[in-house]
């Protein structure tokens, strides 16, 4: 075979493909298919009395959420389902598009687990877990090395 239905091979070939698996293509380029693959990112800060942990999730509502405490386990998971209808005259196309994450993070023995509050402002989760009073006054000391 010359190099030049090698050329016109290859440049076919690409073609085929696109075509046969243009509907996948089509899927999994969707930006909606992206939101459902992404994960949350967290912030987790330490202040003296308190950690904080902020959750960004734009586009959620708060009925969304689900914040449970199991043990020494935080878990954080949301779930929307969105639904799309345009009518024409001759069809109907319905869109549905469904998204879920859950995060899961070990608290400190020291939080006060009765004591954690959730709040969603401005598409981002906030969590405050408060550290329980006998926590607060433990300071970081200097041991000597004898």
């Amino acid at each position: 075979m010359s190099a030049k239905s090698l050329a016109t091979v290859r440049q076919m070939l690409p073609s085929v493909f696109d075509d046969f698996f243009k509907p996948w293509n089509e899927w999994f380029d969707n930006e909606s298919f992206s939101k459902m693959l992404t994960v949350p990112a967290v912030n987790i800060t330490e202040e003296k009395d308190q950690y904080k942990v902020e959750l960004a999730a734009p586009g959620m509502k708060k009925e969304d959420f689900s914040v449970d405490v199991d043990g020494n386990m935080l878990t954080i998971s949301a779930a929307t389902e969105e639904k799309k209808e345009e009518k024409e005259k001759k069809y109907t196309r319905k869109e549905y598009n469904y998204s879920s994450f859950s995060r899961s993070f070990t608290i400190p023995d020291e939080v006060d687990k009765g004591k954690i509050e959730a709040r969603y402002i401005d598409g981002v989760l906030n969590l405050v877990l408060p550290k329980m009073e006998n926590a607060k006054n433990n300071t970081t000391q200097k041991i000597s090395v004898s």
